[in-house]
């Protein structure tokens, strides 16, 4: 892979220094070293927790982070218009333009996509682990996984504090995107904007299965909006109280517990990513 990614840009018209980190924490450090040296950008090649790692190094140092959508679902590279391709990919982050987008912040913890507690972080340990002990591949892990977390979930009880207000709620999840989510039909999951300083908060107070696949339904027919249960919110900042002291949270797809309570807050316009030009012949 990294000789493939040496290629992507020689055929792209310039020479990548690539280095290979086997863990999250060398990737980290890789990123910061990469932050401090007087390369044109600091680029990274994975999937969305990989990136997400290396835009905490890059936010706010004024370098521009460029992306190679190399993992399983890409949502940032997507919602930046990279293309898929590698060496397209490549040509992206050489003849590309600097554009500011938002970060998210939980308890310090930067995150591009989104945050959530409750069923999520649950179905992604549960994967993790068959993988893990069994081998399993991602997806077989993934559907096991679903089924197993939906069966035996429980409400989470939190307090929301949002501009000033107490917002208490038995949920089976809390979703937190850096900017507003599509949450209805086949676009669900994607973003329009990636700059407008705000916050999209997402939870469903119920917990039983039939509830939580009948939300789904919703969402992928256009329905989702008054669907009991279901509320939505936007704010720039909001702190969630649980009964626990720590709690387990999804950050871009990674696992990690949190004491609580979690601060959010979006940083507005804080990384400089470098995305695709626009296409001058493209219907405006």
């Amino acid at each position: 892979m990294a000789e493939r990614v040496r290629e992507a840009f020689r055929t792209a018209g310039a020479e990548a220094l690539v280095h290979s980190a086997p863990t999250g924490e060398e990737i980290g450090r890789l990123a910061r070293r990469a932050v401090s040296d007087g390369g044109a950008a600091v680029v990274a090649g994975g999937g969305d927790g990989t990136v997400s790692s290396v835009a905490a190094a890059v936010a706010g140092s004024g370098k521009e982070l460029g992306v190679l959508p190399l993992g399983t679902l890409n949502h940032f590279a997507k919602d930046l218009g990279i293309p898929q391709d590698l060496t397209l990919a490549a040509l992206a982050v050489v003849e590309g333009e600097a554009s500011l987008v938002d970060v998210g912040e939980v308890n310090g913890r930067v995150f591009l996509n989104n945050s959530s507690i409750g069923l999520y972080p649950r179905i992604v340990k549960h994967r993790e682990d068959r993988q893990e002990r069994l081998g399993w591949g991602k997806w077989p892990a993934l559907v096991w996984a679903t089924i197993h977390a939906l069966h035996r979930h429980r409400p989470l009880d939190v307090i929301l504090s949002v501009d000033g207000k107490e917002i208490r709620r038995s949920t089976a999840f809390v979703f937190v995107g850096n900017n507003v989510y599509d949450m209805e039909g086949f676009d669900i999951g994607t973003r329009a904007r990636l700059d407008e300083g705000q916050l999209s908060v997402y939870l469903f107070r119920y917990a039983r299965p039939f509830d939580l696949l009948g939300l789904a339904f919703r969402a992928l027919f256009g329905r989702l909006r008054g669907a009991p249960g279901f509320e939505s919110l936007r704010t720039p900042e909001l702190t969630i109280e649980t009964r626990g002291r720590e709690v387990r949270v999804a950050t871009d797809g990674e696992i990690s517990s949190e004491k609580t309570p979690l601060c959010y807050r979006v940083r507005p316009r804080s990384l400089r990513v470098v995305r695709p030009r626009p296409d001058p012949e493209a219907p405006s």
